[in-house]
């Protein structure tokens, strides 16, 4: 997706990096320094969106912010510096006991992340970032100069017993939601379960089924990267609307329970959804993740590095279709990569991927098109089904 005003260099991108000519004569391969030239035009043109970046709300008071150059993966000056203009900051919550004492604890956390990241973009930053709610939102926000902040809800745990709480946080923001995180709870089993083989509810619970009903009735995108297997397969069965996986990757590559299998990967594409490819170690290194599960020190391992993030876009990309691929960092939640290690880097991405010779619209495509097209369709389905009512 291109940026609101401007103009796409398509063609001479085809030219330099695909070597498309009516000559028949061989083509000399871009150089780095245009491969560096042509992704910086297409870096500052198309959108950039990270769907997922994890926040502590210590560094969200007027005192301390993310208008400061914190020792943050993300923070704006980060931003700016990489070029990186729609943030998803996550109302995280980790997995506790279920019960009054467990829920209040959890709906207490998400509300103060919540109120967080209103506070940035409504009192300390307003001039500087601005919460967007829709894809209209998101361009009419980049072409004022602004960055973008939008909210992503990692585990339905705070939601507790009651889902009329679904819908107070679509109120505040919330754009997406996982059932579960690690560990399972009242909606679904986690991927966790994967580890022992316990799970409580073989897929998603009763009350898991009502939430993505709610959900979908919302316009709330449910986000599929931590749920088990059977749960993710169920809700794809289920919901009318198209799915995310918001910080996944492709598990043929890297055999991790946090990545999609090629069947499950199908069942995305059929229904319509998109897999944010995840730029976390374990996750897109098969080295890394044999040395972390066999207790192993990571400095004894190489570390994972941009090419094999790509490596999981090209797979998915051959597997699915490009129009299901996406991009995201897992930030200050354990995400980065050598060459993409804070937002600071995030150019490096755009110019692997022209490395690899992917187009201008490929990229702006996988860098947000795809994602605020699944928005726009679960927006729309959720008015079908309000108007239905």
């Amino acid at each position: 997706m291109l940026k609101p005003g401007r103009i796409s260099l398509l063609a001479l991108v085809s030219l330099l990096v695909l070597g498309c000519s009516e000559s028949t004569e061989p083509q000399t391969p871009p150089t780095e320094e245009e491969i560096a030239e042509i992704a910086q035009g297409i870096h500052e043109r198309v959108i950039t969106l990270d769907t997922h970046a994890d926040i502590n709300t210590s560094n969200f008071t007027h005192e301390t912010n993310y208008t400061q150059n914190l020792d943050t993966q993300v923070n704006l000056p980060k931003m700016d510096a990489g070029g990186l203009d729609v943030a998803f900051f996550i109302v995280y919550t980790g997995q506790g006991e279920l019960g009054p004492e467990g829920y209040k604890a959890a709906y207490d956390n998400a509300i103060d992340k919540f109120e967080a990241i209103h506070r940035l973009a409504e009192e300390i930053a307003p001039d500087q970032i601005e919460l967007a709610y829709n894809s209209d939102d998101v361009r009419r926000i980049i072409a004022s100069g602004k960055k973008v902040a939008m909210i992503g809800i990692e585990n339905a745990y705070p939601v507790g017993p009651d889902l009329s709480n679904i819908e107070k946080f679509y109120d505040m923001g919330g754009r997406y939601m996982s059932l579960a995180h690690n560990g399972h709870n009242q909606f679904s089993d986690s991927n966790t379960g994967e580890a022992d083989g316990v799970y409580w509810h073989g897929g998603l619970s009763e009350m898991g089924r009502f939430a993505i009903k709610e959900m979908n009735r919302l316009g709330i995108m449910i986000d599929i990267s931590h749920p088990s297997r059977d749960s993710i397969m169920q809700t794809l069965e289920l919901s009318r609307a198209p799915v995310i996986a918001s910080h996944s990757s492709a598990r043929a590559l890297t055999d991790h329970s946090r990545n999609l299998d090629d069947e499950m990967l199908l069942a995305l594409k059929d229904n319509g959804g998109v897999i944010q490819t995840v730029a976390f170690g374990t996750y897109v290194s098969e080295l890394r993740r044999a040395h972390w599960a066999s207790g192993g020190d990571f400095a004894d391992a190489p570390p994972a590095t941009v090419s094999d993030f790509v490596d999981h876009i090209d797979y998915m990309v051959n597997l699915i279709g490009i129009e299901h691929v996406g991009i995201s960092s897992d930030f200050d939640g354990g995400g980065g990569l050598t060459g993409w290690n804070d937002a600071s880097e995030t150019f490096n991405v755009t110019k692997e991927l022209v490395r690899r010779g992917y187009t201008e619209e490929q990229i702006g495509m996988m860098w947000s098109g795809n994602l605020l097209r699944v928005l726009d369709d679960v927006q729309r389905i959720a008015q079908e089904i309000q108007n239905e009512a």
